[in-house]
């Protein structure tokens, strides 16, 4: 069409506003996530076009095997490249919908294997010297404080816990409504020690700080609006130089944690994936492996006979 600049014209040419509509009005996509498909599907259009493909009905099983072999040369992670074939095959299947394409290439697409890599994880006692490890002079003590014991205490995402609002939790019932990926929603048991300083935080610190802006969340920050995720990075990082430990600690390390010592003190798989969010259980069996790799580790470094 006159006036559209190259952009414009893939976008209409290969009906990308049109399955974002579907994604955001019919399957009810987060802002988030629409934009997480927005990118994966803008750079496969623009590889189209860059091969001189005009017609998605021109994009067969070898094109999509070229396609993947370029995102690899392009040194994108695995994590990357699945999260990619994933949303073409949502792409894929909203266009034979629409009958747009007879064929949906995507059914003979290799998907890469996940990287399985053990996720990093704080001992007992590293956990509960981060817990503690707030500056004591701090004015957002109880909040700093409440952040890492609700985090250890339910594994929740850092994402989840930003996102809380002040009815989700029940005190009475020592519980806490979550929200989770793909609008899924989970109650998550809050153990003693995390409520009774959460109850200090919201008693003591959240009324001064809130300013009518909060929109109800639980954590606020010194603005009176939601904690963001990065300043409970901030929290989180700071509250481990304190404590001592010179390794890279994130949000994340205190999920992994929490997973982990459920699982050593004889948690059921299926209640740990419950209480993670996870869809699938093979996310969650990767914590099975930390004990061993931890015998593993121990035996290599104590034993006399361990070869090392």
């Amino acid at each position: 069409m006159p006036g559209e600049n190259r952009g414009e014209a893939l976008v209409r040419r290969f009906h990308v506003e049109t399955f974002m509509d579907f994604l955001a009005l019919e399957r009810g996509l987060r802002p988030r996530t629409l934009g997480a498909y927005r990118s994966d599907i803008g750079r496969f259009v623009d590889y189209l076009d860059q091969r001189g493909i005009r017609d998605l009905g021109e994009t067969g099983a070898e094109v999509l095997h070229d396609y993947t072999v370029h995102l690899r040369n392009e040194g994108l992670a695995t994590a990357t490249i699945r999260r990619a074939h994933s949303a073409l095959r949502a792409y894929f299947g909203f266009l034979v919908t629409e009958g747009i394409v007879e064929e949906d290439p995507t059914g003979r697409m290799d998907r890469p294997a996940a990287d399985r890599r053990l996720p990093e994880f704080l001992s007992q006692a590293e956990a509960s010297l981060l817990v503690e490890a707030v500056d004591p002079d701090s004015s957002a003590y109880w909040r700093d404080r409440a952040v890492l014991e609700l985090l250890y205490a339910t594994g929740m995402r850092v994402s989840e816990l930003t996102g809380l609002s002040l009815g989700d939790l029940d005190a009475e019932d020592g519980s806490c409504l979550v929200f989770g990926k793909g609008g899924r929603e989970r109650l998550v048991p809050v153990g003693t020690p995390a409520l009774e300083v959460v109850g200090r935080y919201l008693a003591t610190v959240r009324p001064r700080l809130d300013r009518g802006r909060g929109e109800g969340a639980i954590f606020l920050n010194q603005r009176g609006t939601r904690l963001s995720r990065m300043s409970v990075w901030t929290i989180v990082s700071r509250a481990a130089g304190r404590a001592g430990i010179d390794r890279r600690i994130s949000p994340h390390t205190l999920r992994h944690s929490c997973a982990t010592h459920l699982l050593e003190g004889g948690a059921d798989l299926a209640a740990v994936q419950e209480l993670l969010g996870h869809a699938d259980i093979s996310t969650t069996q990767v914590y099975t492996h930390l004990d061993r790799e931890y015998l593993r580790a121990t035996h290599r470094r104590f034993h006399p006979r361990s070869g090392v």
